[in-house]
């Protein structure tokens, strides 16, 4: 069984010559880390500057790793995955949003994308971030048990409407909906909203889904704790497990603030901390449904096994394989070729807005070690496969 992610010719199956020249390109610039340090700083100034530099993107970066500027763009590249068995996630990635037109843009944004959710099987999921709707520093003051002005209790009503009109509509729908992580320090309060959500909508099922980011160490109590209350309360656990993606911030923060850090002593700690998060809610998949996002080959095999040993089917609704479009597709069509669930996250939004996510994949990339020279081993084995 370990094996099965070296067949590049059904991982790439759905590339084109020049599309597989592309990403090799892309993952050799990609694998300088001067080089995409220099190109992010570049490319945030020429957007700044209104320079005509749209079109370089669009054609390079953003559509190896975005479907489309709206969700009518993505649509082809949703239909094109789903032959092969792989779903889509549409994800509006633009974050960080400060104003209220702005945050109601995003929410109305996803809203939008549940119709798409209920309509076309190849899109299971929706999702969105909590900084989609509503101002970080509001998480973090209530977060940090800080008492709200009279005008932020109101603001905090309206980010409360927003993600339980979501929800409702998921529930009424009955579709499931991601709610992404973000940092620590805003986490608890969103954190709460979602479980507040769990009990309201997951009664059956998981309609809702947190996201536990297990770089943190305290993730797995978090967990126990939470399905002690859903074991009492008599609700669903839904819940999307991921690495993490703010390591850096985190530490520094945690060093200049002198706190201890949130996150696990070294890379070898959180993969352990992953895979005890996964196992956990296996034993428990009765009452926990798991949603594996990771590029880590050994977190999937790991869980394959151990859905093998637990006699979990293939294809049983409360576990699915997630990655990123534009990454690790020797992992995701090669799971779904075998039958499993597996989805891509596939971003979309106005290039401008877009960008802070396409650089963060480009650093993520960078700085995790082995992932890009993964993704070029794969890519050079195709092109000599197909004696590009």
């Amino acid at each position: 069984m370990r094996d099965i992610f070296e067949d590049t010719a059904t991982a790439f199956a759905l590339k084109t010559d020049s599309e597989l020249e592309r990403a090799y390109f892309l993952f050799k610039l990609i694998a300088n880390e001067p080089l995409v340090r220099i190109g992010t700083a570049v490319t945030n100034f020429a957007l700044k500057a209104n320079l005509p530099v749209e079109r370089l993107i669009r054609a390079t970066v953003f559509d190896h790793f975005c479907g489309g500027v709206n969700e009518e763009d993505c649509l082809s590249v949703a239909d094109k995955m789903y032959e092969k068995g792989v779903s889509t996630i549409l994800d509006y990635s633009v974050e960080g949003q400060q104003v209220e037109n702005q945050l109601d843009y995003c929410f109305e944004k996803t809203l939008k994308t549940l119709d798409f959710v209920k309509e076309k099987e190849a899109i299971p999921f929706a999702v969105f971030k909590p900084t989609g709707f509503g101002r970080f520093i509001l998480y973090q003051k209530i977060s940090e048990g800080k008492k709200l002005t009279p005008l932020e209790e109101e603001e905090w009503l309206r980010v409360v409407n927003r993600f339980n009109q979501v929800c409702k509509k998921a529930y009424d729908l009955d579709v499931s909906l991601l709610i992404d992580a973000e940092e620590s320090w805003m986490q608890d309060a969103a954190d709460q909203l979602i479980e507040t959500m769990m009990r309201k909508y997951n009664k059956e099922k998981a309609i809702v889904f947190n996201t536990l980011q297990t770089y943190r160490w305290d993730r797995l109590d978090y967990l126990k704790k939470l399905h002690e209350d859903a074991k009492r309360e008599n609700f669903v656990i839904g819940m999307k497990v991921v690495r993490g993606a703010y390591m850096e911030k985190e530490n520094d923060r945690a060093a200049e603030n002198e706190y201890p850090t949130p996150i696990c002593p070294s890379k070898k700690a959180t993969d352990e901390n992953f895979d005890k998060v996964v196992a956990y809610m296996l034993d428990n998949i009765d009452e926990i449904s798991l949603f594996s996002g990771t590029h880590n080959e050994n977190s999937c095999y790991q869980l394959m096994e151990q859905m093998d040993t637990k006699g979990i089917a293939i294809n049983d609704p409360r576990v699915w394989f997630g990655q990123l479009y534009g990454m690790s597709d020797h992992i995701s069509f090669n799971l779904s070729e075998k039958g499993y669930n597996v989805a891509k996250y596939l971003p979309f939004g106005p290039v401008k807005d877009v960008m802070p996510y396409l650089i963060r994949r480009a650093e993520e990339n960078t700085s995790v070690a082995g992932q890009t020279s993964r993704e070029l081993t794969l890519l050079k084995k195709e092109r000599k496969r197909r004696k590009i």
